[in-house]
């Protein structure tokens, strides 16, 4: 007989927020980065364009706040990627949740240069 696997319980975190035109996803970890939780609007119950607006992002990141505060997590460092339109709602959710966020990143890529341009049109 197998035995269930315990879940884990922890106290600090961290809180990964990857906010894209299409869909926002929410990754919560614990201090080393092995997930403990995770949920996107798709996740959510949302299909389409639906997927891609802040409200989705709010009840995404609400449903992974909630499954989070019950391991037991109390603090957490926040990243945040992309330029989605579920960025600041995410935020303003996190911001509410009643857990304390000692630090919050921005961690979008950003260009250097970028890549070599396509060649000019010639017609």
């Amino acid at each position: 007989m197998a035995r269930k696997k315990e879940k884990r319980k922890l106290s600090q975190g961290r809180i990964y927020i990857t906010a894209t035109f299409n869909n926002t996803l929410v990754t919560i970890t614990d201090e080393k980065g092995a997930t403990v939780c995770w949920g996107t609007a798709g996740k959510s119950g949302f299909k389409g364009s639906r997927k891609s607006t802040p409200f989705a992002a709010t009840t995404a990141v609400k449903k992974v706040v909630e499954e989070a505060k019950e391991r037991g997590l109390k603090e957490a460092h926040c990243f945040i990627k992309g330029p989605g339109p579920g960025r600041n709602a995410a935020l303003r959710v996190l911001r509410a949740s009643g857990i304390k966020l000692s630090m919050i990143a921005d961690v979008t890529p950003l260009p250097h240069n970028g890549c070599r341009p396509k060649k000019r049109r010639r017609v």
